[in-house]
């Protein structure tokens, strides 16, 4: 009962069957087939190496083994493969047929497996096929999509962008893998995704050009006093407007809901209705030349900061790092106009 642990195996093989010689062999026959369903693919590349040179020694040095060891690992070979590979003929070692037979695909095999495991070279552009799914709100859209899109017919013409509707679930959004960014307001994403800052928004009003709004100065009672557009995909007619209105002891009368800021700024037409909305869609609306003014909101509302997200997998993929560097070099450059947003005049 002392005896090692191979010991203890052979001694309970020999009290289970009355020929020990039989269930040492099948245990014996069980192993090896356990170990052929994983193949050691370092006897691959080194029969690749072999078959090269055509010697142990020349073999052995090149892969920085001593010869005994090469010798071993060629025994190993012949007895995966079934084959002697080479034989001795006077002094020199002749591959078999087999060998010769092997030698062109076990080396395309080889290169082919040294490509996989290689680090992804950087991406040609002009030759990229690929469809990438963008989450975006309409504040990166109106601000940086014509944008965007001009980049990327530029850089990579044969790519496909393709931007898809905001969800009631957000934080949840990446996790189906049909999503290569998401870009909106920042919220918790979980602990794997990767969030980078993009640029920061703050709302305004908006109203049709000749609003009576403009006649004279904007004040929180004369904001509430006209009927008003609320923007939210759930259909909710109170947001933090109301909140601060009430903090004033003020409320104001929501008439239409609209599900993004795009369709409430074309509700706007002639009406009288007023339209909160992000500085950076006011912008994109002044450039379409829509009749339409923004005004600084006579009340304190937090400003939005607006990133893109990713999922971990997508972390080391190099297209994928050139869209989220161009995404954000549009973005940063709207502080100087280089990504051709027209600011405001003054």
């Amino acid at each position: 009962m002392h005896c090692s642990r191979g010991c203890c195996v052979a001694f309970l093989l020999r009290e289970a069957s009355p020929e020990p010689g039989c269930a040492l062999n099948r245990f014996s026959q069980q192993l090896h087939a356990s170990f052929m369903q994983f193949p050691d693919l370092n006897l691959l590349f080194a029969l690749d190496v072999l078959l090269e040179e055509g010697s142990v020694v020349a073999a052995a040095r090149r892969m920085n083994l001593s010869a005994p060891a090469m010798s071993r690992t060629l025994a190993r070979i012949r007895e995966t493969i079934g084959d002697p590979i080479f034989v001795k003929v006077g002094r020199k070692m002749i591959p078999t047929p087999r060998a010769l037979t092997l030698r062109e695909q076990v080396h395309q095999s080889v290169q082919s497996a040294r490509r996989l495991l290689e680090p992804e070279r950087e991406v040609d552009l002009p030759s990229l096929k690929r469809d990438f799914n963008l989450h975006a709100n309409d504040v990166f859209i109106s601000a940086f999509g014509q944008a965007l899109m001009e980049r990327l017919c530029a850089e990579a013409p044969h790519v496909l962008l393709r931007f898809s509707p905001e969800q009631d679930r957000e934080d949840t959004v990446l996790e189906d893998g049909k999503v290569d960014l998401y870009i909106s307001a920042m919220r918790p994403m979980g602990t794997d995704v990767h969030v980078q800052s993009l640029f920061t928004t703050k709302f305004v009003g908006m109203a049709r050009d000749a609003h009576p709004i403009f006649d004279h100065e904007i004040t929180p009672e004369r904001f509430a006093r006209y009927e008003q557009i609320s923007v939210s995909r759930r259909g909710r007619p109170n947001g933090p407007i109301d909140v601060a209105l009430q903090r004033l002891g003020l409320s104001r009368r929501v008439s239409l809901v609209a599900p993004t800021f795009h369709s409430g700024v074309f509700m706007l037409g002639s009406s009288d209705l007023i339209l909160t909305v992000p500085e950076h869609v006011a912008w994109a609306v002044r450039r379409m030349g829509l009749r339409a003014r923004s005004f600084e909101l006579p009340l304190p509302l937090e400003t939005v900061v607006v990133v893109q997200a990713w999922h971990p997998r997508f972390q080391s993929d190099s297209a994928h790092q050139w869209l989220r560097r161009i995404i954000r070099e549009l973005c940063a450059g709207h502080v100087n106009g280089a990504s051709g947003v027209m600011l405001p005049a003054q």
